[in-house]
């Protein structure tokens, strides 16, 4: 049997299989190499996922003795840094319980699958004026986002901190994507 990777996280993870996406790519990398597995659930944040974390995971890593995935994301933050005074407040959570959350999911993996490599990813960065223009349909200025890129930051560094303390890999996507000239507006570019 192939090895098998599992993503796990919110929509940026269950939408990653679209062409262009980080999920496709790495079906195409390893393509005859290893299995990718998504588990993907749009809108969650890490209360609602630790919820449903085993149903999640049903069938994910296979069959048979030592089937351990080699390695499994969990891509999570995006939601729960929603600003709590906003349209999507529903989906926030506290950053302590964000943490709390991913430690939890962590060891989930870990005393499910001892062998996997669990590797944390940061939430993204935000452009403010895109996530205006994608709630409201405007750019109006007045509008406030439901999403900021300062509590982004805050909830990928609570990421990193958290794989520091587990000692688990960590991709910080929310400080890469910044180096990038324009990161706020290439994409949009393509659409």
């Amino acid at each position: 049997m192939r090895p098998r990777l599992v993503l796990f996280g919110d929509s940026i993870t269950e939408l990653s299989f679209a062409s262009g996406g980080w999920g496709a790519a790495l079906t195409d990398r390893f393509a005859r190499q290893a299995d990718v597995v998504l588990r993907g659930l749009s809108g969650y944040n890490t209360r609602w996922a630790l919820k449903v974390l085993p149903r999640a995971m049903e069938g994910a890593a296979g069959a048979g003795a030592g089937a351990d995935p080699a390695a499994v994301t969990v891509f999570f933050g995006a939601n729960d840094a929603s600003l709590p005074d906003q349209v999507q407040a529903h989906q926030h959570v506290p950053l302590k319980e964000y943490q709390s959350n991913l430690r939890a999911i962590c060891a989930y993996f870990k005393e499910r699958w001892p062998s996997t490599a669990v590797i944390l990813i940061t939430p993204p960065p935000i452009y403010e004026p895109a996530r205006i223009r994608d709630m409201y349909g405007d750019d109006e200025p007045s509008r406030q986002p439901e999403r900021s890129n300062e509590a982004a930051g805050a909830y990928a560094q609570a990421c990193i901190d958290v794989a520091t303390e587990l000692n688990h890999p960590v991709i910080d996507i929310w400080t890469k994507m910044q180096e990038f000239p324009d990161w706020q507006t290439s994409a949009l570019r393509l659409n």
